[in-house]
C-alpha cells in the first residue's frame, strides 16, 4: 500500500489538505500527517515534528515553494518514492533535488488522482 504523508495538514475542515487526508482514508490509503498544530482528522494524528514518519511512499505538499526550502532536507531524509506537488505548490528547484535523489515527481492533484483511480 502507498503509504501517504500529507505535508501541510490543516485542521480546517474547508482546506484541501484536510480534504485529502478524508479521501486518503476513504481509499483505504495508509496516512499520516505533519502540520503547524497538532490536532486530528478522523482519527489521523497531525505531527508538528518530522522526525516521526518511517516508510512513507508518497508525499503530497500543501505548502507553497516559499516554505518548502526548509523541509528540503526533512523530504530525503523521509525518502519517499515520490512527491506529489498539488496546485500552487510548484517548485522546478525542488525537483531536480528530488529527481538527483530517486525521488519521483508528480505535479498532479491528489483528490483528482484519487478520484480517477491513479493515485
Amino acid at each position: 500500500m502507498k503509504k501517504t504523508l500529507v505535508f501541510g495538514a490543516s485542521l480546517k475542515s474547508n482546506r484541501y489538505s484536510h480534504i485529502a487526508v478524508n479521501r486518503l482514508l476513504d481509499h483505504n490509503i495508509e496516512t499520516e500527517a505533519f502540520g503547524l498544530k497538532v490536532g486530528e482528522i478522523k482519527g489521523v494524528n497531525i505531527s508538528t515534528k518530522l522526525h516521526d514518519f518511517r516508510n512513507i511512499h508518497t508525499i503530497t505538499l500543501y505548502i507553497g515553494a516559499d516554505r518548502q526550502k526548509e523541509y528540503y532536507k526533512d523530504f530525503l531524509r523521509i525518502n519517499p518514492k515520490r512527491i506529489i506537488f498539488n496546485p500552487g505548490t510548484e517548485n522546478p528547484e525542488l525537483y531536480k533535488i528530488l529527481k538527483d535523489n530517486n525521488i519521483e515527481v508528480e505535479i498532479a492533484c491528489t483528490l483528482v488522482l484519487l478520484a480517477t483511480n491513479q493515485y
